[in-house]
C-alpha cells in the first residue's frame, strides 16, 4: 500500500472513530436537530462501511485476477514489467537531462 493510500486510510478510521465518539457523546440528547442530525450520521456511517467493504472486495479480486494473469503468462509478464521499467528509466533520465540542462536545481 502506497503513502497515499495509507493516509486516506487513517483519514477514515480517525472520522469513523470521531464519529462513533460523538454518536456516544449525544446519545442522551433529546433536541429534534440533535437526533436528526445523529440519524444521518448513523446512516452515512453505514454507507461508508459499506463502500469500504466494496472497495477492499473489489482491491482484492483485481490482485487475484493479475495474480493469475501473471501465473498464467509468467514470461510475458516479465517482459512488461521489464518494458515498463525501461520506459520510466527513459523517462526519468530524460527529465534529469533537461532538469541539467534548464539549471533546474532538485531540492
Amino acid at each position: 500500500m502506497d503513502r497515499y493510500s495509507k493516509a486516506v486510510v487513517r483519514e477514515l478510521k480517525a472520522l469513523t472513530d470521531n464519529s462513533q465518539a460523538l454518536l456516544s457523546a449525544t446519545s442522551d440528547a433529546a433536541e429534534h436537530k440533535v437526533v436528526e442530525a445523529r440519524k444521518r450520521l448513523i446512516a452515512a456511517l453505514e454507507k461508508s462501511k459499506e463502500a469500504w467493504n466494496q472497495l477492499q472486495e473489489r482491491a482484492r479480486e483485481g490482485m487475484e485476477d493479475a495474480d493469475d494473469a501473471i501465473r498464467d503468462h509468467p514470461y510475458q509478464s516479465l517482459g512488461i514489467a521489464f518494458g515498463a521499467g525501461m520506459l520510466l528509466a527513459c523517462i526519468l533520465m530524460r527529465r534529469k537531462s533537461f532538469e541539467a540542462r534548464a539549471g533546474f536545481a532538485r531540492k
